[in-house]
């Protein structure tokens, strides 16, 4: 994996010998249109322009009349061990391709510029002032290794810095490495991610306030897996922040 000195070394040689190359679709386009987050107008309102209604207990798609007291009809009946979902937008479109790019070896600046992205378009729906530490979902060292960078640790600590927040990396460790999340079952996925996590002895969660960062949520079964790790470690709440909600 590159420190951030290299990668930033590479970033602006990138710039250099492709200065107008949007960061998702590879248009090329000049300013005025161009815009400083490395993506060309119409993929900047594509991700951010999110026109749908969604739960803010699980983050799925609704309809603008949906009741969502206790939740929507998708998460209704379903508990969670994190109080409620920040989403970006929809699985879908433009933000879709950007997050497909950020799983390749090569994606770390385009994830840390969707951090960035997320904290300047939905920062402020944030409880910033109650969140003491924000932490991504960890990936298996093998795949980290494998892909040469964490997509969820990319976006988690961009977000952190552009919102001021304590960013805390280390504090939750993928202990067992899980198969892809391709079961079809809420069940299914459950048992996959189970004892997946712990917390790195000497954290100190006691009483603390997390914001949970990870790319995609589909059925929720890997972000609560990791909020529950979490509150057992005595943390009192855990919020879930998410490029993309499946």
């Amino acid at each position: 994996m590159l420190g951030p000195w290299a990668t930033e070394m590479v970033r602006q040689l990138l710039a250099w010998i492709y200065p107008n190359a949007c960061l998702v679709c590879d248009a090329l386009e000049q300013p005025p249109e161009w815009l400083r987050h490395g993506l060309c107008g119409p993929c900047y309102r594509a991700i951010t322009g999110d026109g749908h209604e969604s739960c803010p207990r699980c983050g799925q798609t609704i309809g603008p009349h949906t009741l969502v007291d206790g939740g929507c009809p998708h998460c209704r009946a379903v508990s969670f061990p994190f109080e409620r979902v920040f989403r970006l937008g929809p699985y879908t479109g433009r933000l879709r391709e950007a997050i497909l790019r950020i799983k390749a070896a090569s994606g770390e600046g385009l994830a840390e510029m969707l951090g960035r992205v997320w904290a300047e378009s939905r920062g402020g729906l944030l409880p910033c002032s109650e969140i003491d530490g924000v932490v991504p979902v960890p990936l298996h060292w093998r795949r980290k290794w494998t892909r040469g960078y964490n997509q969820a640790e990319a976006v988690a600590r961009e977000l952190a810095r552009y919102l001021s927040l304590p960013f805390w990396p280390r504090v939750l460790r993928r202990v067992r490495s899980t198969p892809q999340q391709l079961q079809p079952s809420r069940a299914a996925r459950r048992d996959n991610v189970r004892g997946a996590f712990c917390v790195r002895r000497g954290a100190k969660l006691a009483g603390r306030t997390l914001l949970l960062v990870d790319d995609v949520m589909t059925t929720g079964s890997t972000l609560s897996e990791a909020a529950q790790t979490l509150r057992h470690a005595g943390a009192a709440r855990v919020f879930v922040a998410v490029l993309a909600r499946d």
